[in-house]
């Protein structure tokens, strides 16, 4: 998927738009998805001066994104839970930051995915993310 596909799935834009490129999509299974990370991010000026680094939280919301194109009929959604977050390793200017996501769980309204974000094919971080999303009657599973 193109970043114009990943709009039409997803109702986050610039600057809070965290996915690039949608590689691969199983749907209810699998995602795979980068974030071109540059130095032009609005974040970096305060994170922090003179070592910029990608804020953990906004990583967490480039994994939460790609996770969820893997759901295509949800209308919209939103971070239900996250647990067993780690932190492994920064994601810096220059690096792609890429995010695989693994359904564990999908029961109505919510989804549980496993997420796991690398650099350079080094685990940065990972996580539990649960979703809540709304479906449009026509759209419903």
């Amino acid at each position: 998927m193109d970043i114009l596909e990943i709009q039409e799935r997803i109702n986050q834009r610039y600057p809070f738009l965290l996915v690039d490129r949608v590689l691969e999509v199983e749907p209810l299974q699998r995602a795979v998805a980068y974030k071109n990370v540059t130095i032009n991010e609005a974040f970096f000026m305060g994170h922090f001066p003179n070592n910029p680094v990608m804020p953990g939280v906004l990583i967490i919301e480039a994994m939460s994104q790609a996770g969820a194109m893997m759901y295509p009929k949800a209308k919209n959604g939103y971070i239900a839970g996250i647990d067993k977050v780690k932190f492994l390793g920064f994601v810096r200017p220059g690096d792609q930051l890429v995010t695989e996501a693994i359904n564990l769980q999908k029961a109505g309204a919510f989804a549980k995915v496993q997420v796991t974000a690398r650099v350079d094919g080094k685990e940065v971080a990972r996580a539990q993310i649960t979703y809540y999303m709304e479906f449009e009657e026509a759209l419903a599973e």
